[in-house]
Formats: structure tokens, sequence, C-alpha cells
């Protein structure tokens, strides 16, 4: 299969992200009662946009593995781009109070956007090459 690196990296983010995923939200749950309600909210949302697109993150992949699109592989890494910049961002802006970083949270959310959009563009293709096998 082509991409088989690229594909093994993604899960590799996959993995990571998830991981940290939960232990951003048992961290939060425990030791971040002491942050002010502004980061509070930054990080309720930077950690719960990291769990839902690492999943579908975790879709796309294996929706390529099975169909593979170019497409598909470009929303996988419009996702993995799009958690990074967006949660990470808020994640650095809030632990490390770097705003600058602050900036790229609307590059991550427009990246993360693209990704949905682009498997809006593949649904119908895609699904027609399904049934066929």
């Amino acid at each position: 299969m082509k991409n088989l690196n690229l594909i093994r990296l993604l899960l590799l983010f996959v993995g990571i992200s998830g991981a940290f995923s939960v232990l951003f939200g048992a961290w939060f749950a425990h030791a971040g009662q002491a942050l002010s309600v502004v980061d509070k909210i930054r990080i309720e949302n930077a950690q719960f946009y990291q769990f839902i697109h690492t999943l579908a993150l975790l879709l796309t992949v294996f929706w390529y593995v099975k169909i593979p699109s170019r497409l598909l592989l470009c929303s996988s890494i419009c996702f993995s781009v799009g958690i990074l910049c967006f949660s990470g961002g808020l994640y650095i802006k809030t632990f490390f109070a770097f705003d600058a970083i602050g900036k790229l949270a609307p590059l991550g959310g427009m990246s993360l956007a693209l990704a949905w959009i682009l498997i809006a563009f593949i649904s119908k293709k895609t699904l027609a090459k399904a049934i066929e096998k």
C-alpha cells in the first residue's frame, strides 16, 4: 500500500493525541480547578476538540486504508494539523502564558473545518466505490 509510513505516523499521532486527551481530562478534573474561569473554558474547549477530532482522525485513517483516496489523506493531515494548532495552541497559551501562540488556534480551527469539508466532498464518490467492492 502506498503511503504506509504516513499511515503509521498518523496512527502514532492518534495514539499520542488520544492518550493526552485522557491525561489532560484527568488533570483538569483534579488539579485544573485552581485555574481562572477563562483558562478553564479554554482548556475545556481544547480538550473537547482534541478528543473529538482524534476520533475523527482515527476513522478517517481507517477509511483511507479501506478505500485509498487523496482527499481522505488530505483530510487526515488537516485533522492532525488542526489538533496541533487549535488544541496545542490553547494548551500552550494557558500553561505557559505565551499569548502569541494563541494566534495558531484560528488556523487550527480552519484546518479542522477543512478536514470535515473534504470528507463531505469524498462521501458520494468513495461510498460508490465501497458499494462496488
